[in-house]
């Protein structure tokens, strides 16, 4: 019997919290100045937020008198925070899951949950249990508010959680456990990798932006010499409901500037705080600039009509003048330099500064074809349907989807969230998780030879190219016995050579084919045997004419993935060769090496090796 069986089979009792525990509050009575010299340690709001389980090394001190009467955490506590500014983030839990061997305190903000000693909970489970799902839905229903949702300890107490066999807990926390620690350094490994990519990006983005080998005549404005309207916007009073109370326009705070383009926001407000505040619009297509606090510095663009609070400067730009993605592209180019404007003891921003901030100013057709080449790096790097972040995304909802089926209790046997690109069994997916499959091309491919034709029979122009024993057509025929589309390899002459037709054409009897199904994207194993190449023509035969045997070809092993991934690799791919052509018709300096980058992504996003 599986795990899957095992949990289906068993007993699970449900029992509201109220009967199987008691509450206590975090530290009363603290000033700051008790928070600038402690002597105890305490659990950070941020702690419990960010971590299933509570992080000894990222404990703050306290002072905390001998004399005092404060709650301290003990092991398997389940810690809560209990406010935010959303509903879905209120409530979140991390568990004790170790012994202290002093005192350790819990914030003001949140409170601990103790459970009664008869109740057989293991802490490693319920810090996946109260991340679950099903809990957190309950969890969201226990707040209320308007701009901050506060946790009602009544209501929490009626949560109902699961109360199942000891073995039961332990074997689902060794899945999980497994799991967490795979997606973990799965997670680092894919951000790391954007983190390169990023470099790159940056890399060239200098370049093109710096205009230091004058290739191109610019003129240098300023911020307001190139703009129609910059204005700052206003916070309504937080005091007043009638201003956010079932507000539908969109209301942009600092921390929502992240150099990014803005297209939805998560606070929204009413015409009535429009009307009555001085909010002004800010149209779609502007440039948003943080300029105060931490934030300021930040820049980003808006895709949807918006107001801001007033630490945000929005700029409308002339279009006549500056294309808004160029000007965009270029402040967070010049972020350094904006940075050095900042003053004041919170490093603040102001509309002087920014309307004086001196740019480059190409033609308007130059900086089109700057956006154009920014805009597919971007693409590439950050897009969320293509892109690493995508990857990661999608990783972390396979595990996730995996924790709930197994601590709701129910084995549907197939995953149907159509966000996630894997719909396989619940048992294969687990699989997957642990590590992809390795295949080799003659079990999931066909291979099939050409058919040999004669010279006479080829004209030197004609509607399908004849391939022979190079890339480079021998001839052209009035037929064709291949369709547009399809991968082929050279297996004389020119061995081990790769090729990808996008026309109808003839295979001749040195060109073996692939016959893919519909599962496999030929364009995908076209890049699968670009990167195998050097292998490949390892196993050429060194005679008269150099051969390539069907069985080399069979052997070649790589890493299937879903359709729809093959798909993400071969979008990405397919952009890398756009972006290197364009660039060789703009930048020729550039061509090596983007190339070079052309065919590390490329290996990169083909090695599936974890």
């Amino acid at each position: 019997m599986n795990i899957l069986e095992e949990i289906q089979n068993c007993s699970v009792e449900w029992k509201e919290l109220g009967e199987i525990s008691h509450f206590y509050g975090g530290l009363t009575g603290k000033t700051k100045s008790d928070f600038e010299n402690g002597n105890a340690k305490y659990v950070t709001y941020k702690n419990i937020f960010n971590n299933l389980q509570v992080e000894l090394n990222l404990l703050e001190t306290v002072r905390v008198d001998e004399n005092e009467n404060q709650n301290s955490i003990n092991y398997g506590d389940v810690l809560i925070t209990g406010s935010s500014e959303s509903k879905e983030e209120v409530g979140m839990s991390s568990v004790v899951t170790f012994i202290p061997d002093e005192p350790i305190y819990l914030n003001s903000f949140s409170f601990g949950i103790r459970f009664n000693e008869d109740v057989e909970l293991l802490p490693e489970f319920t810090k996946y249990l109260f991340r679950s799902f099903r809990l957190r839905k309950q969890i969201e229903k226990t707040a209320s508010g308007v701009t901050r949702y506060n946790v009602s300890k009544v209501t929490f107490k009626k949560i109902k959680v699961p109360l199942l066999p000891l073995e039961i807990q332990e074997k689902i926390v060794q899945i999980l456990d497994k799991m967490t620690e795979y997606v973990t350094e799965l997670t680092s490994e894919l951000t790391s990798e954007l983190t390169s990519r990023k470099k790159q990006y940056s890399f060239y983005r200098d370049k093109l932006l710096s205009f230091e080998d004058e290739v191109y005549q610019v003129e240098w404005k300023t911020i307001q010499d190139v703009s129609v309207k910059i204005v700052t916007g206003v916070t309504p009073k937080k005091s007043c409901e009638d201003y956010y109370l079932k507000g539908t326009i969109p209301w942009l705070r600092t921390n929502e500037v992240k150099f990014n383009t803005i297209t939805t926001t998560e606070k929204y407000v009413t015409e009535k705080a429009v009307e009555e505040t001085g909010l002004k619009w800010i149209l779609p297509n502007s440039i948003i600039i943080a300029i105060s606090g931490a934030t300021a510095g930040r820049v980003a663009m808006n895709s949807i009509p918006l107001t801001t609070n007033q630490h945000c400067c929005s700029i409308s730009v002339d279009e006549r003048i500056v294309n808004y993605k160029y000007l965009y592209y270029l402040l967070v180019n010049q972020n350094r330099q904006i940075l050095s404007l900042k003053q004041g003891a919170r490093g603040d921003l102001n509309m002087s500064m920014i309307k004086s901030l001196k740019i480059p100013v190409p033609s308007l057709e130059i900086q089109s074809r700057i956006v154009q080449v920014l805009d597919n790096f971007d693409t590439v790097c950050n897009d969320l349907n293509i892109g690493l972040p995508k990857e990661i995304e999608l990783r972390q909802k396979q595990y996730e989807y995996f924790r709930e089926k197994l601590l709701t209790f129910v084995a549907e046997g197939e995953y149907t969230d159509s966000t996630v690109q894997y719909r396989q069994d619940i048992i294969r997916l687990l699989n997957w998780v642990f590590g992809p499959i390795q295949v080799k091309l003659g079990q999931v491919i066909n291979l099939q030879r050409g058919k040999r034709l004669v010279r006479n029979q080829l004209t030197t122009s004609g509607s399908f190219p004849v391939y022979q024993n190079s890339l480079t057509p021998l001839g052209y025929f009035t037929h064709s016995n291949r369709p547009k589309e399809t991968s082929f390899v050279i297996c004389a002459g020119a061995a081990g050579e790769i090729g990808y037709s996008d026309t109808d054409f003839w295979a001749a009897d040195d060109v073996y084919t692939l016959e893919t199904s519909n599962n496999i994207s030929d364009k995908f194993m076209y890049y699968v045997l670009i990167s195998k190449q050097d292998r490949l023509k390892s196993q050429v035969r060194k005679a008269s004419i150099p051969r390539l045997s069907k069985d080399a070809i069979d052997k070649v092993a790589f890493y299937l993935p879903s359709l729809s991934e093959q798909e993400r690799i071969v979008s990405i791919l397919d952009n890398f060769n756009t972006l290197t052509n364009s660039l060789s018709e703009g930048l020729p300096k550039e061509i090596e090496l983007r190339q070079k980058q052309y065919e590390y992504w490329r290996e990169q996003l083909l090695n599936f090796t974890r």
